[in-house]
């Protein structure tokens, strides 16, 4: 089995690798043989390979990488295509952070002005993406965690139908801190989670038959062992009556927010980019020492993940459990896994809506549970949203849907109404401010 992953030299692709090594550890039936890397950065895409090359050292049945000179190389043959790009680099992220927080406006990377200023840029690149597996890997499955994923899926979902995929690690993250503080198995819960990708809530947890959930919010002291207890306190959650992704806290606290992001001496996007800047040139430097300076880099950039959230709501560490790094590659393994061996299972993915949320156009792409076997995903029926959660979905999926027919058809006034309509952006003459000001004409 073939994978390609495109954002070949992105910091994250080596635990992508790591979970394909895990599966060859176990001689898993159907494991991926060969995995192509191509990046636009080719100094990049040679230190990741650098990187995975020690990596798999004494690994029997690792599978054989190779990296591709352009994207019609690295397309051929492919069974999965998993799509990690960053548009712009990390330098467009400052960009799409700074120019709202001159307008006093959050601009974190996938919500608020900021997503739909990365939106912009990455969509058009995204359907040519698309269009190049229709026409070069027509039978291969995409896997998008290209941000934001819901909107970049959706895009790309025009071309490719059902056989594209949007994952993310946060709604998987949530389930199993979640488990863990009711104390069940995280391995043995059902689920129901819905929403858009960054604005979903987890509205039941079941063990044999019976809900977790209400006697986990009733628990002060077992709310405030975990991340998301600690982010929106248990006061909030609780009149709430549901988990909510932790994204979710830029909308519900977005004054505490914004103020530790205009306090703090940088934004995640100007730490990234010192950080990564300073890493790929160590690893050029010393090629030998790469995997170590990516272990100790990826440390660091977990132990800082949401900082300014966490600085809002009082400030505190991570968990030790929560920095391993294993989230979005092992749902990306797992939905391979089930595709490529009917290995049948429940994930939450971003795919079409159908009929789950009946209020949304079925072609839409939502945040859901998921049956996933050989035929792909499948969402699964769920309970009615509450006004307020189905509010913010229909909201956002506006913006999003106007900030593709903006990408798609470069129309000015729908990237005015996605940046206006969005509710993180609070009047058009702002919204046109930063457009003005990110996309000059």
């Amino acid at each position: 089995m073939k994978l390609t992953i495109l954002g070949g030299g992105g910091f994250r692709v080596p635990l992508v690798h790591r979970a394909l090594l895990d599966d060859a550890r176990r001689e898993a039936p159907g494991r991926c043989t060969e995995l192509t890397l191509y990046d636009t950065d080719s100094a990049r895409l040679k230190v990741i390979a650098n990187v995975l090359a020690e990596q798999a050292e004494g690994v029997p049945g690792a599978p054989v990488v190779t990296t591709a000179e352009d994207l019609d190389e690295a397309l051929r043959g492919a069974d999965f295509v998993f799509s990690a790009i960053r548009v712009g680099g990390t330098a467009g992220r400052v960009r799409d952070e700074r120019i709202p927080l001159g307008e006093l406006v959050l601009g974190q990377e996938t919500v608020g002005a900021g997503g739909v200023l990365y939106g912009l840029r990455t969509i058009p690149v995204a359907l040519h993406i698309a269009e190049r597996v229709a026409a070069l890997a027509p039978n291969a499955w995409v896997i998008n965690f290209t941000n934001p994923a819901g909107m970049v899926t959706e895009a790309m979902s025009a071309v490719l139908g059902e056989r594209v995929i949007g994952i993310c690690d946060s709604p998987v993250g949530l389930v199993r801190r979640a488990a863990r503080a009711a104390g069940a198995d995280p391995d043995r819960v059902g689920f129901d989670y819905v929403g858009l990708n960054h604005l979903g809530w987890l509205r039941s947890l079941t063990l044999d038959g019976r809900d977790l959930l209400p006697g986990l919010l009733a628990d002060e002291e077992a709310l405030s062992s975990f991340e998301e207890g600690k982010l929106f306190g248990a006061r909030w959650l609780q009149a709430l009556g549901s988990l909510p992704n932790e994204y979710l806290h830029y909308y519900y606290f977005r004054r505490e927010t914004l103020h530790a992001v205009l306090e703090s001496p940088e934004t995640r996007g100007e730490f990234l980019d010192q950080q990564q800047g300073g890493f790929f040139a160590a690893a050029a430097a010393e090629p030998e020492r790469a995997y170590a300076l990516w272990e100790r880099t990826r440390l660091h950039r977990e132990e800082t993940y949401m900082a300014e959230s966490r600085a809002a709501s009082g400030g505190w560490q991570r968990d030790s459990c929560d920095l391993d790094g294993g989230g979005y590659d092992q749902v990306a393994l797992a939905l391979m896994r089930a595709v490529a061996r009917d290995e049948r299972t429940r994930l939450i993915l971003n795919v079409r809506n159908g009929t789950t949320v009946p209020a949304l156009d079925p072609e839409a792409i939502i945040e859901t549970v998921c049956e996933v076997g050989a035929k792909g995903a499948r969402p699964l029926p769920c309970a009615p949203l509450r006004e307020d959660q189905l509010g913010l979905m229909l909201q956002l999926k506006a913006v999003e849907r106007a900030a593709i027919d903006a990408a798609v058809g470069e129309n000015h006034g729908a990237a005015l109404r996605a940046m206006a309509l969005h509710p993180l952006v609070d009047s058009p003459a702002v919204a046109a401010r930063i457009l003005d000001r990110a996309c000059p004409a």
